[in-house]
């Protein structure tokens, strides 16, 4: 693997020779033929049913390998999808094109960097959640006013993941997508040395803008690489969260019950001259933490800023007229796969009209916003509601996303308080079995993810029953978990409640 490959490097197709075949000498992807044999009611040009025969009708023209038929794949395609502008058609045809290259070694390499996102994400989540009782002695606060941390983080993920979105589409997916890491990494480095409660808050708020950027942006990344074949792949991401909350975890289990004030003792600026208390130069096990946690995000950052070559977004070079550029990274998809592509500028031009001739090939930057904007009309959300039985269906999957919002923060981002602080008549529970108990729920809590992967496209089974049965079982285990305030209890709850929760946010999020 090359290092410190020009992250920004541009591309021409004469850099990768022997990928380029004729369509029709190409082998396209089985699922692409068949979807189009289907629309066409034909298999390879000719009519399956004796009518079409009998009257006479040569459909050869529009087989597969021809720009016809492909040209007739595009106008089914833009018909439904309500945006039929010479950028949308090309844009299509390119997804065919990485349909039939299929899945290779660029997109696992994607998937795995991709993946570091998503494990920032919650690796920052429980991170935050992790540092609460360090931050509550080193600044004298009260465990309750503490929470306004995590506030502070949610703020900036909410921010993060609204620029990030719209931004991504504007400056591109590549800035977009080593921009957010980096981010995160730097300030989650500062935290570390963070010399007032609401400095913190700051630093805090500030990583959650770079980390909040993670999801809208690499999992979009990952689909427009990835082939619609390989679609279930986006619910095997999710395999990367539950990764971020087990390494979080573990270092914290390493650092905290070592360099950590007496269970004891209280923060001295709330305790009377005279009597022991926990001294910040006693205290800088959650320091060392987030120190630790910044470093692995900027190890992360390097990962693939220096020791991958991602390719500009295609659609996005072509929403900015650069379509030589937007059929070069196909060309570059297919050399780094050992494949063949049959995608060319001609054939766009032939299915979307010459960039000289159309005036909508590409996108300004007010169209891009009024098209993100445009998710969220009327005339979107109301084909929604269309029928009873699908009204319901989106109402539902509305209440989910609400109510799994509200919960997995009210309950993750303050695990480690919860499971300390265990009953009201009871002592705190030690540091190092907070820890050790957190860290086996994480570990439990892996699983299901891969778990989601695989029931999703199981027959009768599939997204339903998968994320209804998850989601019911996650929501009796929070109630179980208030039942008993005994660690061994808890510990069991806990890491059911991880194992389930997981199954649930895999199949959401794909």
């Amino acid at each position: 693997m090359p290092f410190f490959v020009n992250p920004f490097k541009k591309h021409d197709v004469s850099e990768f020779e022997g990928v380029l075949i004729p369509l029709e000498d190409a082998q396209r992807h089985p699922s692409v033929v068949a979807a189009h044999d289907e629309k066409l009611g034909t298999v390879n040009g000719v009519p399956k049913d004796e009518k079409g025969a009998e009257a006479g009708e040569d459909l050869s023209a529009y087989s597969a390998y021809t720009i016809e038929g492909l040209r007739a794949e595009i106008d089914s395609d833009v018909a439904a999808s309500g945006h039929d502008t010479s950028y949308d058609r090309k844009s299509k045809v390119i997804n065919k094109a990485i349909q039939d290259i299929g899945m290779g070694r660029y997109q696992w390499q994607l998937f795995v960097l991709c993946g570091f996102g998503w494990l920032a994400d919650n690796l920052w989540l429980q991170g935050v959640a992790i540092t609460l009782p360090g931050i509550t002695l080193d600044y004298g606060i009260s465990s309750t006013t503490v929470r306004y941390t995590t506030c502070a983080t949610f703020v900036g993920l909410c921010c993060g993941a609204s620029f990030w979105g719209i931004a991504s589409d504007i400056v591109g997916r590549r800035l977009a997508f080593n921009s957010s890491l980096f981010i995160a990494g730097v300030f989650g480095l500062a935290v570390g040395g963070g010399n007032s409660w609401i400095g913190v808050c700051g630093l805090y708020a500030a990583l959650g803008f770079g980390v909040g950027g993670n999801l809208p942006v690499d999992g979009a990344l990952f689909l427009e690489f990835l082939p619609m074949a390989s679609g279930n792949l986006l619910t095997m991401l999710s395999v990367w969260w539950p990764i971020g909350q087990l390494i979080a975890s573990l270092i914290a289990w390493g650092f905290i019950p070592n360099y950590s004030c007496d269970d004891s003792l209280s923060a001295c600026q709330i305790t009377p001259p005279g009597v022991p208390c926990c001294e910040r130069a006693n205290n800088k096990g959650w320091r060392y933490f987030v120190i630790t946690l910044g470093a692995l995000t900027f190890c992360m950052f390097i990962c693939r800023f220096f020791f991958f070559h991602l390719y500009e977004s295609p659609k996005f070079l072509l929403s900015k007229g650069r379509q030589a550029e937007a059929v070069a990274t196909v060309h570059g998809i297919a050399y780094k796969n050992k494949r063949k592509t049959w995608l060319t500028e001609e054939i766009l031009n032939a299915i979307g009209g010459h960039p000289a001739e159309v005036s909508d090939a590409k996108l300004s930057n007010s169209e891009i916003v009024k098209r993100q904007l445009d998710k969220f009309s009327t005339e979107r959300i109301a084909p929604l509601f269309a029928t009873r039985r699908l009204g319901i269906m989106t109402a539902l999957i509305w209440v989910c996303w609400a109510t799994i919002g509200m919960g997995y923060p009210l309950f993750n981002a303050f695990l480690p308080q919860y499971l300390e602080n265990a009953g009201k008549n009871q002592p705190p529970t030690p540091t190092n079995i907070v820890y050790r108990n957190y860290a086996i729920t994480s570990i439990v809590g892996v699983p299901g993810s891969i778990i989601a992967w695989y029931t999703v496209d199981v027959k009768y089974i599939g997204r339903k029953g998968t994320i209804a049965v998850s989601t019911l079982i996650t929501g009796i285990l929070l109630f179980l978990f208030t039942i008993s305030s005994a660690p061994n209890y808890q510990l069991t709850m806990t890491s059911l409640e991880a194992f389930f929760q997981n199954i649930m946010y895999g199949v959401l999020y794909a």
